[in-house]
């Protein structure tokens, strides 16, 4: 039996990290951990960064397109002859890497372990980045299948976790005794939302990834009807925040797409 290259190692780890954070994150829910759903857990960090219950449906288109990316990765894997994919080497053992923090974050949020689901965020979400950042998303002039079967992936995922992120900051904030109703907590929404907000446009700017702030205008619409209408400051904020985003989204799809 031929020895296995790197590449090939770094393929089935692609494909073990899919299942495995796919089984996990179903298992949660089904047994579940901790006696909790993952969204019962949300209740127990009340803040007004929360997006409606529907928002969280994400999760299965990014399974959908995670569980595509495994497949893709892994094309030549059981062929005699391989095939040039540099994409493997630029995504390296980041996506692995991420994978475990997945698992690790649903074992600490599901046993309350909010500095412990901090911690794992955040190797997810810094994994992701690294992986956005090396295959050179929204800038790079990948072929066409690579476009769609890894920068998409990676650009719903990645975009999903900024906005995960941010709420597990606000999550650990609560644990730690910051409000999370009132005016404070209400301005303190309006400046993150603001700040997502420049995020995005940022990227709308320098990328002009269109799957990854398509995620942001989702979560923000989310927060919009979550917080609709007892807190008009931040829906309405958040409303914007989707507004502005979705218009300059338009705007690259008629620019890009249409008007050539």
């Amino acid at each position: 039996m031929a020895k296995l290259s790197k590449k090939q190692y770094l393929q089935i780890g692609n494909i073990i990290a899919v299942i495995a954070t796919i089984a996990i994150n179903l298992l949660a829910n089904i047994v579940p951990f901790g006696g909790n759903t993952t969204g019962d857990l949300a209740e127990n960090y009340p803040n007004l960064f929360v997006p409606a219950g529907y928002v969280f449906s994400i999760w299965f288109i990014i399974y959908v397109l995670i569980v595509i990316f495994a497949f893709y990765q892994a094309k030549d894997l059981f062929k005699s002859e391989k095939e040039d994919l540099p994409f493997i080497e630029k995504i390296s053992i980041f996506f692995i890497i991420g994978s475990l923090g997945n698992i690790l974050w649903i074992f600490f949020w599901h046993y309350e372990v909010v500095i412990g689901a901090m911690i794992s965020i955040l190797i997810l979400f810094i994994s992701l980045l690294i992986i956005y950042v090396n295959l050179e998303i929204g800038i790079s002039e990948a072929p066409r299948n690579e476009k769609l079967y890894v920068h998409l992936p990676i650009s719903v995922y990645f975009g999903w976790l900024t906005v995960a992120t941010v709420a597990q900051i606000v999550a650990l904030l609560v644990d730690l005794g910051v409000p999370s109703l009132g005016l404070l907590a209400e301005l303190l929404t309006v400046v993150v939302i603001v700040v997502v907000l420049l995020l995005a446009l940022i990227n709308l700017y320098t990328r002009e990834d269109i799957a990854y702030n398509l995620v942001i205008v989702w979560a923000s619409i989310g927060i919009f009807v979550k917080q609709l209408p007892s807190n008009l400051l931040v829906s309405i904020t958040a409303l914007i925040a989707a507004l502005i985003v979705g218009i300059y989204i338009i705007y690259l799809v008629y620019n890009n797409y249409i008007k050539k």
